[in-house]
């Protein structure tokens, strides 16, 4: 009888088989720890030539937002705005670039297509 994750037997289950379900408990195992790096790896944006500048996790969790004192003028709240929407926007998918990035790299002996389940 072949053996499964922990050491526990798995019946029916042949040489191949159970090779295959140690290999998908290791890449389990892998893509989890990728998962929590990318909690502590940080993507950082920067908009208006430097007038709002963004940072955020690889979890897509905002960490600071820095705004040019001059823009803190009333007079100039709609653009703040949309430097904050721009600067978040693009923080989001540098970030979701990364995570793609890292993920693939743990999956990429596997012959998946790209993007797959990610």
């Amino acid at each position: 009888m072949a053996k499964g994750r922990g050491g526990m037997t798995m019946p029916g289950m042949g040489g191949k088989q159970a090779d295959m379900m140690r290999q998908l408990a290791r890449l389990q195992e892998q893509m989890l720890a990728e998962q929590q790096a990318l909690g502590q790896e940080t993507v950082e944006v920067s908009v208006g030539g430097g007038a709002v500048q963004v940072e955020m996790t690889g979890h897509q969790k905002l960490q600071a937002v820095r705004i040019r004192p001059e823009l803190l003028n009333p007079e100039e709240a709609e653009m703040l705005t949309d430097l904050l929407i721009s600067a978040i926007n693009q923080a989001v998918e540098k970030s979701q670039a990364l995570a793609g990035s890292r993920m693939q790299s743990v999956t990429s002996g596997l012959g998946l297509p790209p993007g797959f389940g990610f």
